[in-house]
């Protein structure tokens, strides 16, 4: 093989990258992907906080602090938001990444092509989603915990309560270290195909697999096909062994951390129909059509996209609806509706973390503008080329906000079904088996409840937070001109 002039590699290695250690860093994405760690981390400390404070206000009620099992109960849920948090921050990060990583194509090749190894690429690519992962997870503690603290005498005022509670343990370094791995992780899981692609098929730009190349995978639909066989299994396991004792609900998450790990693994093959079909609802019109064909052209782009959507989604709509399936229970359980006070301290808990797990709508808002300005970046030839076909900017912006208007709606749809689905999981396996007075009824079995006006704000929420996320996009997509993007 022919030697590369040093010329030659002073133009493919570019002077930024030799010149400072941590160029990387401004790299577009970078910074909304430290943002996420931070979030994921913030969103750890808090939950851990606030289920610690409920479970010790709980502790000293009078009628029902005594109850060994209920204890019990909200400490499972304690370990249970913790890894919800976890998983969240995980799968949008992953997403995040990967296309991150789809991005430098070009640049891992041409490092190939000069002599770099896959694996030391690949070890490359890893220690900077270490780098990220730390930095978001330290900025995240650093900032929550001290206003955590603060927070505290506000919380007593307000419930007219006294607590002896510390908000200060080492528990609450779980989640930074649980986002630093899974950021790792992701990073390294998200460089294993591009560091397969060979030089010449790289050399073109950003890689993203076509329809054609998925339908081939059939590892991922066979894993998925499996993962999901799994989570049901454990998800009606989990509603059966509630009915005996409460620890059902452990088998009944796992059954959904297996089933949603198949849905996200399937978005590739679910997700771009979805998108298609709903872009029908959209009309006939150049933008509309091009906006549709879009999602299907390259399914693992606007699969990440919805896939972050649908878990905040649910996520939230999954609380509502166990925090009223909980009162359907204890309603059946009691022989009638529970007293004032439970309703209470059900109506608090639900309310907190409701506003807790609506975090997890804005990690995906994040997700979604930081993925939707990648892509937008790394499509500017086509929309260059578009541009120079005819269409007007306004018809480029117009085509990029309704790609996450199809987003929002299939998501949001989809997101529905899967929180309405677990959230009555959730309190039937956790309650199913608790006998609550005066009658003391167990087991008890009941249909999902569904509170309208929760779900109806979520609604209306995740379409605001998520189009309104899609406007820095649209302007990237018409800020370079057609012939700068065409040189490209």
């Amino acid at each position: 093989m022919t030697a590369l002039a040093p010329s030659a590699v002073h133009t493919i290695v570019p002077e930024p990258a030799r010149t400072s250690r941590f160029a990387w860093l401004r790299e577009r994405g970078m910074g909304a992907t430290i943002l996420v760690s931070a979030i994921s981390t913030a969103f750890g400390v808090v939950l851990l906080s606030a289920t610690g404070y409920i479970s010790q206000a709980f502790s000293s009620n009078a009628e029902y602090g005594g109850s060994g099992t209920m204890v019990a109960v909200l400490a499972l849920l304690s370990g249970i938001l913790l890894a919800v948090a976890v998983y969240v921050g995980a799968i949008v990060t992953a997403n995040t990444f990967s296309t991150i990583i789809a991005g430098r194509t070009r640049r891992i090749a041409l490092m190939r092509l000069i002599g770099a190894t896959a694996r030391s690429q690949r070890r490359e690519v890893a220690t900077q989603g270490l780098i990220v992962g730390a930095i978001g997870a330290v900025v995240g503690l650093v900032t929550t915990t001290p206003a955590v603290v603060l927070a505290l005498p506000l919380l007593d005022g307000a419930l007219d309560a006294t607590s002896d509670w510390s908000p200060v343990q080492a528990v609450l370094v779980i989640p930074a270290v649980a986002v630093v791995l899974t950021t790792w992780i992701a990073a390294w899981s998200g460089s294993r195909r591009v560091l397969t692609v060979t030089p010449l098929e790289a050399l073109g730009g950003s890689v993203e697999r076509s329809r054609e190349e998925i339908a081939g995978a059939r590892g991922r639909k066979a894993g998925a096909i499996v993962l999901g066989a799994i989570g049901v299994v454990l998800l009606v396991g989990g509603i059966l062994i509630g009915l005996l004792n409460p620890v059902g609900v452990l088998v009944a998450f796992f059954g959904g951390l297996f089933s949603f790990t198949a849905v996200s693994i399937s978005a590739v093959s679910v997700m771009p129909p979805l998108l298609k079909a709903t872009g029908r609802l959209f009309g006939t019109s150049v933008t509309a059509r091009l906006a549709a064909e879009n999602a299907v052209r390259y399914p693992e782009r606007s699969s990440r996209m919805a896939i972050g959507v649908v878990m905040g989604v649910a996520l939230v709509v999954m609380f509502a609806v166990a925090a009223e399936s909980v009162k359907s229970l204890v309603a059946a359980s009691s022989g009638g509706e529970p007293d004032a006070a439970f309703n209470e301290m059900i109506d608090t808990f639900s309310t907190v973390m409701m506003c807790l797990v609506a975090v997890s709508a804005v990690i995906a808002a994040v997700g979604l503008v930081n993925l939707l300005t990648i892509g937008i970046v790394q499509r500017k030839r086509e929309l260059g080329l578009l541009r120079a076909l005819g269409l007007t900017s306004a018809q480029i912006r117009r085509m990029v906000l309704i790609e996450a208007a199809h987003v929002t709606v299939t998501a949001l749809l989809f997101g529905l079904v899967l929180g309405v689905l677990y959230g009555w999981v959730a309190a039937q396996s956790l309650l199913g088996s608790v006998a609550m007075p005066p009658l003391w009824m167990s087991p008890t079995f009941v249909a999902p409840a569904i509170p309208l006006l929760p779900v109806a704000i979520v609604i209306v929420a995740t379409a605001t937070l998520t189009l309104g996320a899609a406007v820095a996009p649209t302007r990237i997509a018409t800020r370079t001109a057609p012939v700068e993007a065409l040189a490209e």
